[in-house]
């Protein structure tokens, strides 16, 4: 019995009740989303080192954009405690992630694009 009590902590539940929410779905929606994105950067990194244009900066502007709050959402999710400061954090990434894709846009529309930036960064 103190084997499946410690299972069932390890595993995320609390005082032995099984995981099964109304939101399980979308969190299982959510995680294949996670999946997604970082198979999606696998593949888009060398293509884009190989073919740099416009739609590679802009693939790359969103895909990081989304994979990047992502996990550093979890990092709050696990180390920030209380629920103030917690909503506070995934507020100030919330808004730090606008601006970074709004940054990345406008280095891909007014200036050479993310894949010549990183190349140029790579020649110094």
């Amino acid at each position: 019995m103190a084997t499946l009590w410690r299972l069932s902590v390890l595993c995320g539940a609390r005082e032995g009740r099984a995981l099964h929410h109304a939101g399980s779905m979308a969190a299982s929606l959510h995680w294949t989303g996670e999946r997604v994105v970082s198979v999606l950067l696998l593949g888009l990194l060398p293509a884009a080192y190989l073919n740099p244009c416009s739609v590679m900066d802009y693939s790359l502007a969103a895909t990081l954009t989304l994979h990047s709050p992502w996990g550093t959402g979890q990092l709050v999710t696990d180390h920030v405690h209380g629920d103030a400061v917690q909503k506070a954090a995934k507020t100030a990434l919330l808004v730090l992630s606008a601006f970074t894709f709004a940054g990345l846009c406008y280095v891909n529309y007014h200036d050479v694009g993310i894949c010549k930036v990183v190349a140029m960064l790579w020649k110094l």
